[in-house]
């Protein structure tokens, strides 16, 4: 049975950084693509970044440049580093699991359908 879990949140100051961690068992990692998304209060959950099983990867227009995904399939880990950090960056992030994207997606990949299942989620909170 596919299991994640997420780790790394807390509260840091704006301009800081943060490197979230997924750790995944259960599945052959390989497999899967894997998304951060996150949801603030009142807000629907939405897509941060994702990395395919190619190891393609798509971020938001708020955090690219900022945050990088990575995925070390041999630790069965996904990582999510994020730098300069802003208060509009706080949330809950999750990291999901899913096997109905092809190895190479192209478009709107980076959204919650695509992924099938889901840690418990990490709280991030960036103070201005």
């Amino acid at each position: 049975q596919l299991r994640l879990v997420e780790s790394g949140g807390g509260l840091v100051q704006a301009g800081g950084s943060l490197r979230l961690s997924c750790a995944i068992s259960g599945v052959t990692l390989e497999d899967y693509a894997i998304g951060w998304f996150r949801q603030a209060p009142g807000k629907e959950r939405e897509g941060v970044s994702c990395i395919a099983s190619s190891a393609r990867t798509k971020y938001g227009d708020s955090v690219n440049g900022r945050f990088s995904i990575s995925r070390d399939n041999a630790k069965s880990t996904a990582y999510l580093e994020m730098k300069s950090l802003k208060p509009e960056d706080t949330g809950v992030y999750y990291c999901g699991a899913g096997r109905l994207l092809g190895p190479d997606p192209v478009g709107r990949w980076c959204e919650t359908i695509y992924f099938t299942s889901w840690g418990q989620g990490t709280q991030v909170t960036v103070s201005s």
